[in-house]
């Protein structure tokens, strides 16, 4: 197994968007200027763009009322991308469409306004609604961004003039057909065989039963982030709020009564999509701890009747370098490539390819022709929570 150790997986999943912080951890180590002078000429000019950023006063949106996260809670039920509660969080700003059936997520940071994922809700509504979105960031002097979108958004960024970067590949199963039977899947069964055989034992809570067990996994939850000398990062990632915790179903690992994992799990009714979000474990933890937690959610949202389960991207998994591609492309797979002593790019995508998931792209997309490392770079600051936050973890 790539990543052999539970706390590599853990790893993994807090930091979905590895390749933010490691690529501005790439840049300051200096390994990128190797390459060709332009793209080491581009990263030298995107980095010192992010220093001046970095000064930029800090000025953000309103944060959305009970009231409108009610509003974007109901439009979730009738879309299909389970990750868009994320809106839970009340971290990000919603600017709802003029007809009310979709919404934008989105947060500043320094000269950019990020909408995160697809706009939500009514696919009619996108064009308007990513119009209005982009007015509002200009009217605001911001850059507008849209961080991992989708194929089904690139004729709208058509449309808008905007520009798309892809970011990687996202891992999604389909449990219509998800099995463990055969021989390809000898490894797996054996890892999630002795797990059980250890005594470990899976559960799924129901959102009525998390709020009895929330002590134990907010201990959980503190003893991940102590080991990983790691902070809680946010906007593209779950953060532990108990409110959030609660909202939904959450899937754990006990050993002799004891929680020793959990990962809550988002969903989507409407699409019968799943996405496993926040995932923490007590360190140390059982080899096949990650493998039992992780079939076990598939085998159970199956038997549910959901279609598919979003295990997130491998950053800068699949960037094509050949021909004309653009910049990005080559310097995000070098970063792929060579960057693994800060982010375990290999690891991840290797993880994730032992369930057979589809690859999805996903894309950056940013209004002119400028290259987009400024943009990454509020990105990046804007998920880590500040400098600090990157730097930290």
């Amino acid at each position: 197994m790539a990543l052999s150790s539970a706390t590599a997986l853990g790893a993994e999943f807090i930091l979905n968007d590895g390749l933010m912080a490691a690529t501005s951890r790439f840049i300051s180590a200096r390994l990128l200027p190797q390459s060709t002078g332009g793209v080491g000429l581009a990263v030298v000019a995107g980095a010192v763009a992010g220093r001046k950023l970095v000064r930029l006063p800090r000025r953000r949106e309103l944060p959305p009322s009970e009231d409108e996260i009610a509003r974007a809670v109901e439009i979730l039920g009738r879309q299909t991308n389970a990750a868009a509660g994320l809106v839970r969080l009340g971290d990000k700003t919603v600017l709802f469409s003029d007809c009310g059936n979709a919404f934008i997520m989105y947060a500043r940071r320094g000269r950019s306004m990020v909408s995160l994922f697809d706009p939500v809700g009514d696919q009619s509504a996108w064009q308007a609604l990513t119009r209005k979105f982009i007015a509002h960031a200009r009217k605001s002097g911001c850059r507008p961004v849209f961080y991992q979108v989708s194929p089904d958004f690139m004729p709208v960024a058509a449309d808008m003039g905007l520009k798309t970067y892809k970011l990687g590949e996202q891992a999604v199963v389909d449990l219509s057909t998800f099995t463990l039977a055969g021989g390809d899947w000898l490894k797996l069964r054996r890892s999630i065989n002795r797990a059980e055989r250890d005594g470990l034992e899976f559960e799924m809570l129901a959102a009525e039963a998390v709020p009895a067990v929330l002590d134990e996994l907010s201990e959980v939850s503190d003893s991940w982030l102590a080991a990983h000398n790691a902070g809680e990062k946010g906007f593209s990632l779950g953060t532990f709020k108990r409110n959030y915790v609660q909202s939904g179903p959450v899937a754990v690992i006990r050993h002799e009564g004891v929680i020793i994992a959990f990962a809550n799990i988002l969903t989507a009714v409407s699409g019968g999509d799943a996405f496993i979000d926040l995932m923490r474990n007590r360190p140390g933890i059982h080899r096949g701890a990650m493998d039992l937690l992780f079939v076990r959610i598939m085998l159970h949202l199956q038997a549910q009747g959901f279609r598919s389960l979003n295990m997130g991207m491998a950053p800068l998994a699949g960037l094509d370098v050949h021909g004309k591609r653009p910049l990005w492309n080559h310097i995000g797979n070098r970063i792929f490539e060579n960057g693994e002593r800060f982010y375990n790019f290999r690891g991840v995508q290797a993880f994730k390819s032992k369930f057979d998931p589809a690859w999805k792209p996903r894309y950056l997309a940013v209004a002119g022709s400028a290259f987009p490392m400024a943009a990454l770079l509020d990105v990046t600051l804007l998920i880590g929570g500040g400098l600090r936050g990157v730097l930290r973890r």
